[in-house]
């Protein structure tokens, strides 16, 4: 029974405005956990985690709209249709207790998955993400950006992760996945997507939730605990030191052990 319990299942539910979003479901045990991928990755960037929480947990990796296996027919690229993706299947699971882990683009998606989940949401794991929730990207550098990639999409792409995401340690092989990836994407479904993470204001959804919320944030950039309690008193964080953007892929038993850490001060 338990072999059978922690087959991998891979299937699809639909989101509100009807894309199909893909996912993968293994293991067995409560709290769920629900990991959400960043921009322009899909659900296998997960695979370790799955791999070490399978046996003690139900495991769920979702691709988004627009990434990996789901639809791509999507009119609004918007943080908050992302997390009605993750709702979807939730709902589709009838998943009771679930922690949300969300990478990057991934952390806003789950805090907007809380606001549509209620108290089923019993902790959120922001993993490089929400550093300082006052922090908007001045719309001078969004447009800079944004023109860059619509004018030369792999290139622009290219220098933005690498200057921005990697850090000198971020080990050759995950730079290559994640830059094989990233470049690959459809540049106008990209562009939409991340003018909708860098307009994305996160403040009114931290004021709602309830949950227990605990970072997992690399040391590339200080993380602003005083600022972000300022709407979530509940925001905690763990400091990963010497990786970039991608820790659950640049040092996975050391991520996976912070996780585990994270998950025992939820219960």
């Amino acid at each position: 029974m338990l072999l059978r319990a922690l087959v991998l299942l891979a299937a699809v539910a639909r989101s509100g405005d009807g894309v199909p979003i893909h996912y993968t479901v293994e293991g067995r045990g409560e709290p769920a956990l629900v990991f959400v991928h960043c921009w322009n990755c899909d659900r296998r960037f997960w695979d370790a985690q799955l791999r070490a929480f399978r046996k003690s947990h139900r495991v769920v990796a979702i691709d988004l709209a627009g990434h990996g296996d789901s639809g791509k027919d999507r009119k609004d690229w918007t943080i908050e249709a992302f997390g009605d993706d993750v709702k979807s299947v939730v709902d589709k699971l009838r998943l009771k207790r679930v922690v949300l882990v969300g990478s990057s683009m991934g952390g806003p998606v789950s805090l907007e998955a809380a606001r549509r989940l209620g108290d089923r949401v019993v902790g959120i794991v922001p993993v490089d993400s929400l550093l300082d929730v006052e922090q908007q990207a001045p719309p001078e550098r969004v447009e800079e950006v944004i023109q860059a990639m619509k004018e030369d999409y792999a290139s622009a792409t290219t220098e933005y992760v690498t200057e921005n995401l990697f850090s000198p340690t971020t080990p050759a092989p995950v730079r290559k996945r994640v830059l094989g990836r990233v470049t690959s994407a459809s540049p106008e479904i990209s562009v939409a997507m991340i003018r909708a993470s860098m307009d994305y204001d996160p403040v009114p959804a931290l004021r709602e939730i309830k949950a227990p919320i605990h970072a997992i944030n690399s040391d590339m950039r200080p993380t602003n605990l005083e600022t972000n309690r300022k709407y979530a008193a509940q925001f905690d964080v763990e400091i990963m030191k010497g990786v970039g953007h991608y820790p659950m892929l640049e040092d996975p038993p050391r991520f996976n052990k912070l996780l585990a850490e994270v998950l025992r001060k939820f219960r």
